[in-house]
């Protein structure tokens, strides 16, 4: 009988990664036959899991989702004040799937969902680069210098130094910029333009990695290959 490893099974089963995986092993929430589990530990089909003294099921099947996420609905399975989650425009039977990464309450566009922690994982850890492509509105004309700033130098910000890829969306305006990062800190867009003293009006990506937005509506979703 051939046996799968526990952290990979625990990892697709609760929608996280398997280092995510492998620290509930190692806390001592995951059992196998009623014994304690330990890491690096293999399990074959007719055994008995637990997690947190719940059975753990069948294998669910790995999902993945691309969203066009609306303005104003924040990513968390809760609202905040009177801003509504991003669930409440999906599915219940979509509401397993966690997003990859998040955009905020202000910013629209492409959002991932998955219930595949691995996934997840590739797609957001700074080691793995992954690109993402955003159409930025300033509230003002952004100054040719202030560009070199944050294209050439980068632009210091209390978590580090933000460098960002711009291109101007049309050669008469300079309100209107394409933005690329492969970094993914909190609101590092935003807090890159207000540093320079700039409001971003609007914000919406595009691109995350491989994954374009295209033609899809605002609050719709499409299945996706990984």
């Amino acid at each position: 009988m051939q046996s799968e490893r526990l952290n990979k099974y625990l990892a697709l089963q609760l929608g996280v990664s398997r280092r995510e995986a492998d620290a509930l092993i190692s806390q001592g929430r995951v059992r196998i036959n009623g014994e304690v589990a330990r890491l690096g530990a293999r399990f074959q089909s007719d055994d008995s899991l637990t997690f947190n003294n719940k059975p753990l099921g069948e294998a669910t099947i790995k999902q993945y989702l691309a969203f066009h996420k609306p303005t104003g609905y924040v990513c968390s399975r809760r609202a905040q004040g009177d801003n509504p989650t991003v669930y409440s425009l999906l599915p219940k039977n979509l509401h397993t799937l966690k997003p990859v990464g998040r955009l905020d309450k202000d910013s629209s566009g492409l959002l991932l969902l998955t219930n595949d922690g691995d996934f997840a994982y590739q797609m957001t850890h700074p080691k793995f680069h992954k690109s993402k492509t955003y159409q930025v509105d300033l509230d003002r004309d952004l100054a040719p210098l202030h560009q070199q700033m944050i294209s050439d130098f980068g632009v210091h910000l209390d978590d580090g130094t933000s460098k960002l890829l711009l291109e101007r969306r049309s050669d008469t305006n300079r309100r209107q910029w394409t933005v690329q990062m492969s970094e993914g800190r909190n609101r590092q867009i935003r807090r890159t333009f207000a540093s320079l003293g700039y409001e971003v009006a609007a914000l919406h990506r595009i691109e995350f990695g491989s994954y374009q937005l295209g033609s899809l509506a605002s609050g719709e979703t499409l299945e996706i290959t990984p």
